[in-house]
């Protein structure tokens, strides 16, 4: 009996977490390279996989070979996974994925300590300074460019309260004395 309300808590739990880890990040975060999930279905512990995206976008997973995954989001991830092992697999399959670490995001120009940084959810190009250790003496509040990962246009004007992306690389250049 003890054994058997473990195993409904766990499935509760399992069937709960996707929601509410869909909640905290955002629907509109697509998955790409450098990211790393984590992908499991309750009860069979041979099908948890997790792996970082390659630049191809692609992950090699168990029974369904290799999928896309590039530009989804964790929804779209796990209703692929679910279809996927539904029927030939399994019955009624309870996937779930989820964000291990996010690919970084990259800082240069007037900071201190230029480079990548892991990327949080609803980070600002603020929070970013202060992972770089701080704006340079030289460093200028007003030309703070971001380049968006994916996209081919030119860099767009920031300013210290921006929202960043992972991915994105952050730009701050100097100021005229």
């Amino acid at each position: 009996m003890k054994l058997f309300f473990i195993s409904c808590l766990f499935a509760l739990l399992t069937l709960l977490s996707p929601m509410t880890f869909a909640d905290e990040v955002d629907d509109g975060y697509r998955l790409g390279a450098g990211d790393t999930i984590v992908i499991k279905v309750f009860g069979e512990d041979d099908l948890t996989l997790e792996t970082q995206i390659t630049n191809s976008g692609k992950v090699n997973y168990p029974f369904l070979g290799t999928i896309s995954v590039k530009n989804l989001s964790i929804k779209q991830v796990e209703e692929l996974v679910y279809k996927g092992l539904k029927g030939d697999y399994l019955v009624e399959p309870n996937v779930f994925v989820g964000i291990v670490s996010y690919r970084p995001f990259y800082i240069h120009g007037e900071v201190k300590q230029p480079g990548g940084y892991p990327y949080q959810p609803g980070m600002t190009v603020n929070q970013a300074i202060a992972l770089a250790g701080g704006l340079t003496e030289r460093a200028s509040k007003d030309k703070i460019f971001i380049s968006r990962e994916g996209t081919k246009s030119e860099s767009v004007n920031g300013t210290i309260s921006s929202q960043i992306n992972a991915g994105d690389t952050i730009t701050i250049e100097q100021r005229f004395f």
